[in-house]
């Protein structure tokens, strides 16, 4: 316990992987009570609620320790070597297991509020949907991302959240489906869709620049950072990132070197020169940094290779022959704020608790992750983590990044009035 600290809550909002990490550091380093406020299991989430077995982390396992300090813990846990690519539905009973393992040693402390928030009100405090609320000295935002880019499409059946459960087991299997983006969700849909080899129709992926996520390599190669210390433009580490690939001969041991440095770097650029990256490089740079693992990679030749997988570029609206397709489902990647806010997300901007970031891609916060009113006024006792720190951010959706974030958070809360009871 921080000495002379008082004790107070703090609300947690989400129980996906963003969630978990911050409760636990909660609790790890700290004596606040912590309630968590999320509608299902914690651990789940979109990543890893819903995943199927043939769903595997598109990170190592050495990669993935819920513990800063301890980064084999989850290849430990897991009984794998670092190397490895294990399921992500293993990953959300991982992060269960820390979660419940830091309960433990930390009995009383933690209290499970199933349901889901709708607003914070005016005190602060969570008001839930279908009645009651929860009032806490802090109230921290873990509610993931913006959602998808919705389709306007003329089509009967447009499937815009791929991950409700049965929805592409129940497509018919002699009919093509169309899939709206050619990144990682992508692939997860194209491999649920064919994974009990019985489908005879091929499932058609389209994006704007039809490409697809590249590869890991079976064993890791060491980082290899680029020299960005004179690094004063985006042309300029453009350049030193091409001269460091050179260098190394493996592209991805300098986009896994660069880590490091990427939001020093994000916040270093102009905001025109943010912009020309979003235009320009974003998607080249997503298909570098977010890789497939070999062999889900390996089962994408093997689709394309029987035409099970056609990926195609283009503008989905005036794609042809649409009607010919069973479904159309909605693989884009996340929208923009504040038409692709979840319905608390929207609450806040419309209360003006909260104001649109930087590029629209999430909230506007400050330095420690504190939300910006619309008056531009710091919210000192509400807080943000995870991919809606995008945009003020960059690197802010991996578990590195995330469990970072979360041990900042921990320390960085101070006691204040005790206001805590759970209504």
């Amino acid at each position: 316990m921080r000495r002379g600290a008082v004790r107070q809550t703090v609300a947690v909002v989400g129980g996906g992987c963003s969630g978990v990490l911050v409760a636990r550091e909660l609790l790890r380093c700290s004596d606040d009570r912590v309630v968590l406020i999320e509608p299902g299991e914690p651990g789940g989430g979109v990543a890893y609620g819903s995943a199927k077995p043939w769903h595997v982390l598109n990170s190592r396992a050495g990669a993935m320790s819920a513990a800063a300090d301890d980064p084999g813990h989850f290849a430990r846990w897991a009984g794998a070597a670092p190397a490895e690519f294990r399921p992500r539905a293993e990953y959300g009973r991982y992060l269960r297991a820390v979660l419940d393992e830091a309960v433990t040693a930390h009995p009383g402390r933690l209290q499970l509020r199933q349901g889901r928030a709708e607003r914070i009100g005016a005190a602060g405090e969570v008001v839930l949907e279908g009645g009651g609320s929860v009032r806490a000295d802090h109230v921290v935002l873990a509610t993931g991302g913006p959602a998808p880019v919705r389709q306007r499409l003329d089509h009967p059946n447009v499937i815009d959240d791929p991950w409700r459960a049965g929805v592409l087991e129940a497509l018919p299997q002699d009919r093509p489906v169309l899939l709206v983006g050619t990144g990682l969700t992508a692939v997860d849909a194209a491999l649920t869709l064919t994974a009990d080899g019985r489908r005879s129709a091929p499932v058609v992926a389209v994006s704007r620049r039809g490409l697809l996520p590249l590869t890991h390599t079976a064993e890791a190669a060491p980082p290899h950072a680029p020299a960005l210390d004179d690094c004063a433009t985006l042309r300029d580490v453009v350049r030193a990132v091409r001269s460091a690939v050179g260098e190394s001969g493996d592209w991805r041991a300098v986009v896994d070197g660069m880590r490091p440095s990427l939001d020093r770097l994000w916040t270093a650029f102009t905001a025109d020169e943010q912009d020309a990256f979003l235009r320009h490089l974003s998607r080249t740079w997503e298909c570098h940094r977010h890789r497939m693992a070999p062999e889900i990679a390996a089962r994408v030749v093997e689709l394309r290779s029987s035409g099970l997988l056609e990926i195609r570029r283009g503008g989905v609206a005036a794609w042809p022959g649409l009607a010919d397709y069973a479904a159309v489902v909605n693989c884009a990647g996340p929208g923009k704020l504040p038409g692709s806010a979840g319905p608390l997300v929207r609450s806040l901007l419309d209360s003006g608790q909260a104001q649109v970031g930087p590029h629209d891609l999430g909230l506007a916060i400050d330095p420690a992750g504190r939300v910006i009113a619309a008056d531009g006024r710091v919210r000192e006792r509400l807080w943000l983590i995870g991919p809606l720190r995008r945009g003020t951010q960059w690197e802010t959706t991996a578990v590195p990044e995330i469990r970072a974030q979360a041990h900042r958070l921990a320390g960085d809360l101070r006691p204040g009035p005790v206001l805590a009871e759970v209504a």
